[in-house]
């Protein structure tokens, strides 16, 4: 199995907290920016993209740890929050293939909004099922997902995002592990870190101290062969014109 990790492409709190800094005007669920379409279109264009030999031969698809010869991608997950969702929506139409929903690679911390006076993190419901199937096409809504939104449950603390994390590792390699599948996940910046220090063994949950960085729209390329991990590429963003580098 190859996992190719892509992170969201820039949302309204991502433009916010580089212009000013301060989270103050956070929202729950932020939309895509216009650079976050356009970074979205982009990595799409990417991963759908193959190599032609200069005699009009497909490239081989032997180990190819750079992508020369194309993308072999069987399957597209992504977390319910919109803007994973709006990106990963343009990696399945350019694939044209359905975009999965898997609740658990959503971003650290869940579904919520801080209260300015408290400090309290108020939980919100996330997207209903009405919207996600009307806004996105594609979008395969698991049954649990109502239109009272699909996360309805506390804040999640720090002690619980790397186990959350290492459940999904798990997961993947149940459902892909021994085969020759092309795996996105189209998910966070946070859940990231926890994920790759599950791919890594690395027993180090505290985010102050160990930070993997990736970049809005970023691909990290993860193999899963014969029992061995290797980490091919991580937060490649070589695709992207510089102005659109965020």
């Amino acid at each position: 199995m190859q996992l190719y990790f892509v992170r969201h492409g820039q949302s309204e709190n991502n433009r916010m907290w580089s212009r000013t800094g301060s989270s103050e005007e956070r929202v729950s669920d932020p939309k895509l920016t216009d650079v976050g379409q356009r970074q979205a279109a982009l990595v799409a264009e990417f991963l759908a993209s193959s190599y032609e030999a200069p005699d009009g031969r497909r490239a081989t698809r032997g180990w190819d740890p750079q992508n020369v010869a194309g993308f072999p991608i069987t399957h597209c997950y992504t977390s319910l929050m919109e803007r994973a969702v709006a990106t990963g929506h343009e990696i399945a139409e350019a694939l044209d293939l359905p975009l999965q929903s898997w609740i658990d690679i959503h971003e650290t911390g869940g579904m919520f909004l801080e209260d300015p006076e408290t400090g309290e993190r108020l939980s919100k419901p996330g997207l209903s099922r009405t919207y996600l199937e009307e806004t996105y096409p594609r979008l395969v809504v698991p049954e649990s997902v109502t239109d009272e939104g699909w996360w309805n449950r506390p804040f999640e603390p720090e002690s619980a995002r790397q186990e959350r994390a290492d459940g999904v590792l798990e997961e993947l390699l149940d459902r892909h592990g021994d085969t020759d599948d092309g795996v996105v996940f189209v998910s966070h910046g946070g859940f990231f870190n926890h994920l790759l220090r599950a791919v890594l063994s690395i027993d180090q949950p505290d985010e102050e101290k160990l930070w993997f960085a990736a970049n809005n729209a970023s691909v990290t390329r993860i193999d899963f062969v014969k029992g061995r991990r290797i980490v091919n590429y991580v937060n490649r963003v070589d695709f992207l014109p510089g102005d659109l580098v965020t």
